[in-house]
């Protein structure tokens, strides 16, 4: 593949890459399978970049991989090893490790197709708002299941918050998904990117951190979505598109029902009322939607919904649900594709 120059003013294009690019249901949960499924997405990006349209930043979610962070730490803790791991150094680590599996697959992608790019992955803090509602009703479950006489000790001793799970399977502990504030490390992204450098950033949604009397900073336990944490990180470098990625080509209303209608083109005054619907589970959809939402409203002119597979493609208007602050009278009718 012969790669474009890229221009040093090409548009930022910020990737949220979602968990089904590294670890998919019924994968081996080994890193050699993470690897391996990280090869093929980073293979996925390769024309992207090798178009010289863009200048690429990369962010990715951390989810089984921060829960088994979170279990090695709770069986070495139980067997009185080590203390238990704070959830913003997990997510850290998440960011160190996941972000060195995507920067040597892409590296090496690149490198097999002639592309001689630079590619750094930098770990990312994002401030959060220590009174955020969030921290008063903690919502997100993390880490493994408990007993129910196991959760007094968790409750009494280390201040958690646990939930029943409505399945049956125990307890497990929640802590609060507040708002993502402010990208810390953004004007250091901002000049890695004007240096024509691949960025991997806010993996995870960014470590959280809350910022005291004097601007220190300090690491809380906490989780940011990292379709948000993407949505905010998009606006703050200027990105025109914010693509985000999930496991179905296009974004559907009334999904696996027979009346099931995939999205196209849509504006945000039309997802907004699908929204209001119940047609985006908080679970699944949800944020992704509201993270394209809130980068439009930010002053964002494209979100793009779409799978790995077919990024380039959507790139191009030819896949993918495109989401724009209004349609001209011509567009195609959502739901139409």
């Amino acid at each position: 593949m012969e790669p474009r120059e890229q221009r040093t003013d090409a548009p930022v294009l910020v990737i949220a890459l979602g968990g089904n690019a590294i670890t998919r249901a019924g994968d081996d949960l080994s890193v050699a399978a993470q690897f391996a499924r990280t090869k093929k997405t980073a293979e996925l990006l390769v024309p992207v970049i090798a178009s010289g349209r863009y200048r690429v930043l990369i962010t990715h979610g951390n989810g089984p991989q921060v829960g088994n962070i979170l279990l090695r730490s709770d069986v070495t803790a139980e067997a009185g090893l080590l203390p238990r791991l704070p959830i913003d150094s997990a997510v850290a680590d998440t960011q160190g490790a996941m972000g060195y599996m995507i920067q040597q697959c892409l590296s090496n992608a690149l490198w097999e197709s002639g592309i001689r790019m630079p590619v750094v992955t930098l770990v990312t803090q994002v401030i959060v708002d220590e009174s955020d509602p969030a921290f008063a009703d903690p919502s997100k479950p993390i880490g493994r299941f408990y007993k129910d006489d196991e959760t007094r000790e968790l409750i009494d001793g280390h201040g958690w918050t646990m939930k029943r799970d409505s399945a049956g399977k125990g307890w497990r502990r929640v802590v609060p998904s507040p708002d993502p504030v402010e990208i810390v490390e953004l004007d250091i992204i901002k000049e890695l990117l004007d240096e024509r450098v691949i960025v991997i950033a806010a993996g995870g949604g960014g470590v959280p951190v809350v910022a005291g009397e004097g601007g220190a900073l300090h690491g809380t336990d906490a989780v940011i979505d990292k379709d948000l944490a993407s949505s905010l990180l998009a606006t703050g470098l200027d990105a025109p598109i914010f693509a985000v990625g999930t496991d179905v080509e296009r974004v559907a209303i009334d999904y696996k029902q027979p009346t099931q209608r995939d999205l196209d083109r849509v504006d945000i005054a039309t997802l907004r009322r699908y929204q209001a619907e119940g047609h985006f589970p908080p679970g699944s959809m949800g944020p992704k939607i509201e993270a394209a939402i809130r980068f439009l409203e930010r002053g964002g002119k494209s979100a793009i919904i779409t799978s790995p597979e077919a990024l380039e493609q959507a790139l191009q208007g030819r896949a993918g649900t495109h989401v724009s602050p209004t349609l001209p009278a011509d567009a195609a009718v959502p739901g139409a594709g």
